[in-house]
């Protein structure tokens, strides 16, 4: 018996919708995969303190041996080496002699610090000596592996671009005007979910909670107006897009991890300028590095914002435009439809 025009209507339907599911699979296997499958230091700027021939030679032999992996420089003493690792300019600082000692600031990022230690634990063997490794910029007590800051933009990123569904595909009957001010509220209450997850509720951070608030928002607020913008363009591609800037470059991008210093060049580049970078880092000088560089963090995510500001701008014109063409014949999203992106939105 052949099917019949509903069955091979609904069959076509089904197979239209399950590209967009198929699309994230091999997104997120190159993104997650690319970034993070094989970390490898290049580049990872490393000091050896003191300033006769034993450290010169120790830090040239260190950078042949290392070749392209560690980018090592002598500097004068202890204050100095200290100073450039609280500015973040330095992953670790070797100080030679009979107890020789290891600086690293886990706060910069764990990853990064545990890389420098297997590097110099081998250089302390090789002199026949235990190392010694000091901390000068340890984690909050709550985030032992300083990774939480991670999956709080995991948290917030999930919160504002699943949301971007509801009030672009629901909500796509309103006025332009009040999708933003759905999505100003919106970005509101993830900001402050976030904020209760970083501080009461799991001590993520110790300090500073007023700050991790306002990168918070300023993240979520970014993204929810991109997306917002974005569905008047791309409609039931939207899920896709938002999935895209917001999670597979985003995440993989954002130093959470793995600092760029031990990925592949592209997300490297990416963590230059992308958003999740900007509050994961911002977050991190906010909290303990005394807002080292908080001022580029907070500039990176208020261009998001305004992006998304110029997008939403945008997508009205747009919308205003087609209303005059089509007129009466412009045909909304019906209600089965919308709920049908929010749900595959909301379910990846």
């Amino acid at each position: 018996m052949s099917a019949g025009p509903n069955t091979t209507g609904a069959l076509r339907h089904v197979l239209g919708h399950l590209l967009t599911p198929l699309l994230m699979c091999v997104g997120m296997g190159l993104a997650y995969l690319g970034a993070f499958h094989a970390p490898a230091p290049h580049d990872l700027r490393v000091d050896v303190v003191g300033s006769g021939p034993t450290a010169q030679v120790l830090a040239q032999t260190l950078q042949d041996k290392g070749a392209g992996a560690l980018d090592v420089r002598t500097v004068a003493d202890r204050e100095t080496a200290v100073t450039a690792l609280r500015e973040q300019h330095s992953f670790g600082a070797y100080i030679p002699g009979g107890k020789p000692e290891l600086l690293v600031a886990s706060a910069s990022s764990d990853t990064s610090a545990m890389a420098v230690e297997k590097v110099f634990t081998k250089v302390a063997a090789g002199q026949g000596a235990p190392l010694q490794v000091t901390d000068v910029a340890p984690v909050a007590s709550g985030d032992p592996t300083g990774q939480g800051v991670f999956f709080l933009l995991v948290a917030l990123s999930i919160g504002a671009y699943a949301s971007v569904a509801v009030i672009g595909g629901a909500g796509a009957v309103l006025p332009m005007r009040i999708r933003v001010l759905l999505a100003a509220g919106t970005s509101l209450v993830v900001s402050l979910v976030g904020t209760l997850f970083a501080g009461p509720v799991f001590h993520l951070v110790d300090q500073g909670l007023g700050g991790v608030w306002a990168l918070s928002w300023l993240y979520a607020a970014g993204i929810l107006l991109v997306g917002v913008g974005l569905h008047t363009f791309l409609r039931r591609w939207t899920t896709l897009g938002v999935m895209v800037l917001f999670v597979m470059l985003n995440f993989t991008s954002s130093g959470g991890i793995y600092r760029p210093e031990l990925q592949p060049g592209f997300f490297g580049a990416l963590h230059a300028f992308w958003n999740g970078a900007g509050f994961v880092e911002g977050v991190r000088g906010h909290v303990y590095f005394d807002g080292h560089a908080l001022g580029g963090h907070v500039l990176t995510l208020s261009l998001w914002l305004l992006a998304g500001a110029a997008l939403v701008a945008a997508a009205g014109v747009t919308e205003a435009r087609r209303k005059t063409v089509d007129g009466p014949c412009v045909r909304a999203a019906t209600p089965a439809e919308a709920e049908e992106e929010v749900e595959e939105a909301v379910a990846v």
